[in-house]
């Protein structure tokens, strides 16, 4: 049985046809245009250009944003002008075929626990590392929800109490401290300091800015700056979790996104961390660890294996 999965990215759309293993058949990739018009027509022509190739049985889109329990309505989107749009009925009635609309990070934490790091587990919590920290929660082997349909937006936990600005409108944001973002922020403020953030200056000096993976190059090459700023972003995230078992008790936490491409540099000062903010700490079970295996394609891989489904 095919489906088609949709991820809608703030500057690419990704489709692709998945059967029920996880496997993509065909994949497309086009650039999200800037109304939401032209979204809603690039999406439709997609799953059209895919559904005349494939014999297809339902699709399911997944974006950034607060998506309603029933899985067909928008509340709202940070990057799109979507509020309150009901996308599920504006797409079944353009294409006459069941189409299912899902939060991002859920479609990717879903792809992760059916068919990838998760798949032994039945408790399991993902956490991307972007330029936020998108959140999804497995419980008993079910998607959690929760009572709106919004559960599970793990980066908008308050970290510090009156801290960074975030873009939600709360200050002290989870995310603020723990993504991408933090990431580049931390590295520019040791290469303010000097020090050990030496390597970091001369990289701004050369480059004009530090970004993301020229920070994560650095921490390959053992870079001191670098590896500091890591450390303190997988502190932040470690720490966290440690409030996340305590919440949830998981088996497993996986993480995925551009950082989580450092592997072990990365998830080696979280367990750190994470082991020492628990409740209990030296007498209690703890969760085990693991990068994402499915890369980019977990969003479209898991908006697809929840099409149709009551997951």
């Amino acid at each position: 049985m095919l489906k088609v999965g949709i991820d809608i990215g703030g500057t690419k759309i990704a489709g692709g046809v998945v059967d029920d293993t996880g496997r993509i058949i065909e994949k497309l990739r086009v650039d999200t245009p800037v109304d939401t018009g032209s979204l809603a027509d690039a999406v439709v022509d997609m799953i059209r250009h895919l559904r005349e190739r494939h014999h297809i049985v339902a699709a399911g889109v997944a974006a950034a944003g607060f998506i309603d329990r029933d899985r067909s309505v928008v509340i709202h989107a940070p990057n799109i002008a979507w509020r309150n749009e009901p996308l599920k009925q504006i797409f079944e009635d353009r294409l006459e075929m069941p189409v299912a609309i899902e939060n991002d990070a859920n479609a990717a934490g879903w792809a992760e626990f059916r068919f990838g790091a998760g798949q032994h587990v039945d408790h399991m919590i993902m956490l991307t590392m972007g330029t936020g920290v998108g959140g999804a929660v497995v419980l008993d082997g079910k998607l959690y929800r929760g009572g709106h349909g919004i559960a599970g937006e793990l980066g908008h936990v308050r970290f510090i109490r009156g801290g960074l600005l975030c873009g939600c409108g709360q200050n002290g944001c989870l995310e603020q401290y723990a993504s991408g973002r933090a990431l580049q922020r931390e590295a520019n403020d040791l290469a303010d300091a000097g020090g050990i953030g030496e390597g970091l200056a001369q990289l701004r000096a050369e480059k004009g800015s530090i970004s993301g993976p020229a920070v994560s190059r650095l921490v390959l090459a053992g870079d001191p700056g670098a590896v500091e700023a890591l450390r303190r972003v997988a502190t932040a995230l470690g720490e966290a979790c440690g409030g996340f078992q305590a919440a949830f008790d998981p088996e497993l936490f996986v993480i995925g996104g551009g950082v989580a491409q450092l592997g072990e540099d990365l998830l080696a000062p979280m367990r750190i961390a994470y082991e020492t903010s628990l409740p209990g700490y030296g007498d209690r079970p703890v969760a085990d660890f693991a990068i994402a295996r499915l890369g980019n394609d977990a969003g479209l891989i898991g908006a697809a294996d929840l099409a149709g489904s009551e997951d």
